[in-house]
C-alpha cells in the first residue's frame, strides 16, 4: 500500500499526538506543582498501582469507582525534604475523562485541588480557582458533600459531583497509603 505525502504528514501528527499528550498532562502538572511551591521544589512522580483491597474499601466509603487501578503520585521535595504529596486520577464527567490533581500536606489536609484536563463542551466551571479553592484544609474527616460542604455550580451537576466523589476519594487513598510512599 502506498501512502501519499498528505496522508504521510497526516499519519506522523496523529502519531505524535498521541506520543504528545501524555507528557502534556504531566507538564501542566508540573506547572500547577512549581505554580503552588514554587521553582525551587524536586518532584519525584510515579505510577501507582492501588492495592486491591484499599481500592475497594475506597470505593465502597466514596460510592465512586476509580477510572483504572493506577493513579499517578507525585512526591514534592524541597532540600531533599518531603514537603507535600500530590495525587493525579481521572473521573467521568458526563461521558469523557476530567483529569484532576490534589496536593495533600503532610498530615493528609488538603493544599489545594486543581483540573489539569476537561475534556467536555459543558460543565467547565469545575476548572475555576474560586471553586476548587473550597477544598483548601479538607482531610479524611471532611464530609465532601455538595450543597452542604461543598458548593453546587448551575449547568455543572455532574462534573461537580464527580469531581468531588473523586477528591474525597483521593484523600481518602492518601490516608491509606501516605506512610508507604
Amino acid at each position: 500500500m502506498k501512502f501519499s505525502n498528505k496522508n504521510k504528514i497526516i499519519i506522523l501528527i496523529f502519531l505524535l499526538g498521541i506520543y504528545i499528550y501524555p507528557q502534556s498532562i504531566k507538564e501542566q502538572t508540573f506547572d500547577i506543582i512549581k505554580l503552588q511551591f514554587g521553582d525551587n521544589v524536586n518532584i519525584e512522580s510515579v505510577k501507582y498501582e492501588i492495592p486491591l483491597k484499599i481500592k475497594n474499601e475506597i470505593e465502597k466509603e466514596a460510592q465512586q469507582h476509580f477510572y483504572s487501578e493506577v493513579v499517578y503520585i507525585f512526591k514534592i521535595l524541597k532540600s531533599d525534604s518531603l514537603i507535600s504529596t500530590g495525587i493525579l486520577d481521572n473521573v467521568y464527567g458526563k461521558s469523557m475523562p476530567i483529569t484532576f490533581l490534589v496536593l495533600f500536606n503532610l498530615s493528609g489536609e488538603i493544599i489545594s485541588t486543581d483540573i489539569v484536563k476537561y475534556r467536555e463542551p459543558y460543565g467547565g466551571g469545575v476548572k475555576l480557582k474560586i471553586w476548587n479553592n473550597q477544598f483548601k484544609g479538607k482531610d479524611l474527616n471532611s464530609k465532601f458533600k455538595v450543597g452542604d460542604d461543598i458548593d453546587s455550580i448551575s449547568g455543572a451537576t455532574i462534573s461537580v459531583r464527580s469531581v468531588t466523589k473523586g477528591i474525597k476519594k483521593l484523600t481518602l487513598l492518601y490516608n491509606k497509603i501516605k506512610n508507604k510512599i
